[in-house]
C-alpha cells in the first residue's frame, strides 16, 4: 500500500515526509484494519513531523482523525464487521488497569499509545485500530466533515470542559484553527457568548460568520471579561494574555499537545482573584462519544479543505502557513486494494 512516513523530522519545507510503498498491515487478533477513506491534518501531525514532539516510532505514518471502512476483523473482535464505518483518533490504548485508567482519567495513563506517534495512522491506505477504541460513526453525516470531529472536535470538547465555562458565560478562543471552530460552534449551541482572539483576519471572518460576539487580534483585549478562556495557538506568549482577559475566578484551558515557553507571569495581574490554569492532555473515550454525540445533536460542521492523499505535505504547509480557515482534510483517492 501506499502510505506518507516522517523519514526524518524537520521543517515541513524541507519536506521530511516520504511517500512509500508499505506492506498491508496486519490487525492484532483485537484489532480492525481499516480502508482509510478520509484523515483530517492535525496541527499534531505537524508537531510529529516537525520534530516538535519526540520521536516515539521511527518513519511513522501520521494521522490521527480516520474516517474509513472496516477491511477485516481480528479473531478476537466482536461487534464488528467488514464494511462498517469507523473512526480511528488520537488516543489508540491504555493500559486499563493503571490507578488513573481505573478512576476513568485514562487519557493520563502512564503506558497510554497514540496513533500516528507511537503507531502508524492515516496517512495511508489503510489502518488499524483497536475494536475497543474505534468509535462508531453516523452514516447520514459526510466522510469529509466527519474526519476533523475526531481529534480536533474531541480535543475542543475536552478543553471546554476543563476551562468550567458556567451556564451562559463568556468564553475566549486564543486561535481560530480547526479545533477552535469546531469548539465555538458548541458553545454558542450551550448558550456562551464566545469573543475570538487570533491574528488571521480570514479566521475572524469565519468566527463572526459562525456567530462569535467579537473577532479580535491575538493580543488585543476582548470587550467585556472574560469567565474562561481556552488556548488553541501553541504561543506561550499568550498565556499571560489570556489570563489578564479573564475575570476574578476564571479559568484558562491550553488545549495543544505542544506549546512555546511562556513568559514569567506576575502573580497579582495575571493569578491573583483566584484565576487558574489548566492543561488538557488528550481525552478519553468517553469524552469521543459524548462529543460526537453533542456534535450531531447541534448540528456542529466543520469547515474543510480539501487535499488528495498524495499532496499531504502540502496540506501540512498550508497549515503551518495558515494558509485556510477551518481544517484541512486528505481524502485517499487511490483504489482499495485486494
Amino acid at each position: 500500500m501506499r502510505a506518507w512516513v516522517v523519514a526524518e523530522p524537520g521543517p515541513v519545507g524541507r519536506e521530511p515526509l516520504r511517500f512509500v510503498e508499505k506492506p498491508l498491515p496486519s490487525p492484532r487478533p483485537d484489532e480492525l484494519l481499516v480502508h482509510v477513506r478520509t484523515c483530517g491534518v492535525c496541527r499534531t501531525d505537524l508537531h510529529v513531523s516537525e520534530g516538535d514532539l519526540p520521536v516515539h516510532r521511527p518513519g511513522v505514518t501520521p494521522g490521527h482523525e480516520v474516517v474509513g471502512e472496516v477491511a477485516a476483523v481480528g479473531p478476537a473482535v466482536s461487534g464488528f464487521a467488514v464494511g462498517d464505518r469507523v473512526g480511528v483518533a488520537w488516543l489508540r490504548r491504555t493500559c486499563g488497569t493503571c490507578a488513573y485508567c481505573l478512576r476513568g482519567a485514562e487519557n493520563l495513563c502512564p503506558a497510554s499509545e497514540y496513533t500516528g506517534w507511537d503507531a502508524d495512522g492515516g496517512y495511508a491506505q489503510y489502518t488499524t485500530v483497536a475494536a475497543d477504541f474505534a468509535y462508531r460513526l453516523p452514516d447520514d453525516v459526510d466522510e469529509v466533515t466527519l474526519a476533523p470531529l475526531l481529534c480536533a472536535g474531541v480535543i475542543g470538547y475536552r478543553a471546554l470542559r476543563r476551562a468550567a465555562l458556567p451556564p451562559g458565560g463568556r468564553l475566549g478562543l486564543y486561535g481560530f484553527g480547526g479545533s477552535a471552530h469546531l469548539c465555538a460552534q458548541l458553545a454558542l449551541a450551550e448558550g456562551a457568548t464566545v469573543h475570538v482572539l487570533t491574528r488571521d483576519t480570514a479566521a475572524r471572518r469565519l468566527a463572526l460568520d459562525l456567530g462569535a460576539a467579537s473577532a479580535r487580534g491575538a493580543y488585543d483585549a476582548p470587550p467585556e471579561p472574560l469567565d474562561s478562556a481556552i488556548l488553541f495557538a501553541p504561543v506561550g506568549d499568550l498565556v499571560p494574555v489570556a489570563l489578564r482577559a479573564l475575570d476574578r475566578g476564571g479559568v484558562l484551558s491550553v488545549a495543544g499537545i505542544h506549546l512555546s515557553d511562556t513568559p514569567p507571569l506576575h502573580y497579582e495581574t495575571e493569578l491573583f482573584y483566584e484565576k487558574e490554569l489548566r492543561s488538557v492532555t488528550s481525552n478519553t473515550r468517553e469524552d469521543g462519544r459524548e462529543y460526537l454525540r453533542l456534535a450531531a445533536l447541534h448540528g456542529v460542521r466543520a469547515t474543510t479543505h480539501t487535499y488528495p492523499l498524495s499532496r499531504a505535505p502540502q496540506a501540512l504547509q498550508d497549515l503551518k502557513a495558515g494558509r485556510f480557515e477551518g481544517a484541512a482534510v486528505l481524502v485517499n483517492d487511490l483504489p482499495p486494494l485486494h
